[in-house]
C-alpha cells in the first residue's frame, strides 16, 4: 500500500534530483565564471582585496571563478555586452550606462555600509592648507576627475556643478583631468597637480581617502605621512545609491540564485574573506534589483544632454 509518507518522500527525491540535474547543466555550460572589478586602488591592492572573496565564490558555486581587474568601467560594460564577463562590480553610473546602451545585465546586490545605510556621496576635496573654501573660489584652477563612467568621480560632480551654475566644467576650471582611478585623483591633489579633486565619500572612516591614509599612500613634500586633517571637503552631493553587483541577464536562473545566495551569506560563511574585501567599512550585501538604479539612469541622461549642449 502506498501511503502519504512514501509519496512525499518520492516527490522530495524527484525535486532534489531535478535540482541537482539543473545545477549540473549550468556547471557544464559555465565551468568557469569571470568576475570583473574596476580598481579604485592600484592593481596589486585590488588583487589582495578581492582574491580571497573570489576563492570563496569558487568554493560556494562549485566552478572556477576568475577575477578580472578591468582597466576602466568601459571595459566592464563591453565585457558583459560580449558575454565574457558573467559577474561584475559596477559603479552606479557605469551600470546605468550599461543598461542605457543595451547590455543585458541585472543588479542583484549592493554594499551595506557599516552604519547600515546603502549609499555614499560625491565630494570635492581640496588640501586644507589651501585658501579654497568653496567651488566659487576655484575658478581657473585644475580639477581632477576619475573616469568618464565614474559616478562620484565624474557624472555626479558635473551634475552638482550644474546646480551651482557651472554647466561647462571645462570652461570654468583651468584644466579638467581624468586621472583614471579614485586613488590617482587623490594623489594628484596631494602632489599639487590639481587644486581640487572629485571622489567618493561615505564617512570620515569610509572613503578612498581613508583607505589611502591607512596604507600611508599620501605624503607631504618632506615625506611625512599626510593625515585626514590635511584635506577639506568644499562640496558634498546628495546621497548616491551604492553601486551594484550584477550578473548577465541570460545566465540560468539556478546560477543567478546561487550567485546571489553566495554574496548574501559571505559575511558569515567566510568572514575573513569578507573582512579583507571590505576593510571593516561594510557589513554585508543588500539584496537589490535593477530598478533601484532608475534614478541614476535619469542622471546619466542629464549629463549626456550637458555634453550635447556643449558640443552644439
Amino acid at each position: 500500500m502506498i501511503n502519504r509518507r512514501i509519496v512525499l518522500a518520492g516527490a522530495a527525491a524527484l525535486a532534489f534530483s531535478t535540482s541537482a540535474a539543473s545545477a549540473q547543466d549550468w556547471k557544464s555550460k559555465y565551468p568557469e565564471l569571470t568576475f570583473a572589478v574596476v580598481p579604485a586602488e592600484n592593481a596589486s591592492g585590488v588583487t589582495e582585496r578581492w582574491a580571497p572573496f573570489t576563492a570563496y565564490l569558487s568554493k560556494e558555486l562549485g566552478v572556477k571563478v576568475t577575477l578580472r581587474i578591468a582597466n576602466d568601467y568601459a571595459a566592464v560594460i563591453e565585457g558583459q555586452r560580449s558575454g565574457n564577463i558573467q559577474i561584475a562590480s559596477y559603479g552606479s553610473a557605469s551600470f546605468a550606462r550599461a543598461r542605457l546602451t543595451g547590455v543585458k545585465t541585472d543588479a542583484f546586490a549592493n554594499d551595506i555600509n557599516a552604519d547600515g545605510s546603502t549609499g555614499y556621496y560625491s565630494v570635492f576635496f581640496v588640501k586644507a592648507s589651501s585658501p579654497y573654501k568653496n567651488i566659487d573660489q576655484l575658478k581657473g584652477k585644475n580639477l581632477g576627475l576619475v573616469d568618464p563612467n565614474s559616478t562620484s568621480g565624474n557624472n555626479v560632480p558635473r551634475f552638482e556643478l550644474d546646480k551651482l551654475g557651472i554647466s561647462d566644467a571645462d570652461a570654468y576650471f583651468g584644466k579638467v583631468v581624468f586621472t583614471g582611478s579614485h586613488e590617482n585623483a587623490m594623489l594628484a591633489l596631494s602632489q599639487g597637480t590639481v587644486e581640487v579633486a572629485a571622489n567618493q565619500w561615505t564617512s570620515d572612516d569610509d572613503s578612498t581617502l581613508a583607505q589611502m591614509l591607512t596604507k600611508g599612500m599620501l605624503k607631504n613634500a618632506d615625506g611625512t605621512p599626510m593625515k585626514k586633517d590635511d584635506f577639506r571637503i568644499v562640496h558634498k552631493s546628495a546621497p548616491i545609491i551604492n553601486g551594484p553587483y550584477a550578473y548577465n541577464s541570460e545566465l540560468p536562473e539556478e546560477l543567478k540564485a546561487a550567485i546571489a545566495k553566495a554574496f548574501t551569506e559571505a559575511p558569515t560563511k567566510d568572514k575573513a574573506a569578507f573582512d579583507r574585501l571590505s576593510d571593516g567599512q561594510k557589513k554585508g550585501f543588500h539584496a537589490a534589483t535593477t530598478k533601484d538604479w532608475d534614478a541614476t539612469i535619469d542622471l546619466i541622461k542629464f549629463v549626456d544632454n550637458l555634453r550635447k549642449k556643449k558640443a552644439s
